[in-house]
């Protein structure tokens, strides 16, 4: 399995799109500093938003789309699934 997610410093702060087969390692690493400089130096720590894809070239290919969105699309995608930005960390099995 293959994730995009969508990480968020807070309720409409700084987004931070990436793509992973491994989420909960790669949240282990954003929030120990490793994961990203831009992560890192934003303190951007909340997932709010996850999905998942069959293969790394969907998972890739969203990821790429995502990050050509404009703010408003991405906030909106956020919201129509977790209104209140919440961490969806826990939901991680």
């Amino acid at each position: 399995m293959y994730y995009v997610y969508i990480l968020a410093s807070g309720k409409h702060g700084t987004l931070y799109i990436g793509v992973t087969n491994s989420i909960q390692q790669r949240l282990d690493l954003h929030r120990s500093g490793h994961g990203s400089e831009f992560v890192k130096k934003h303190e951007i720590h909340r997932l709010v938003h996850l999905e998942e894809h069959q293969s790394p070239e969907a998972a890739i290919r969203r990821e790429k789309q995502l990050k050509k969105w404009n703010r408003d699309w991405k906030i909106r995608l956020i919201e129509s699934e977790n209104p209140d930005w919440s961490d969806r960390s826990d939901l991680i099995g």
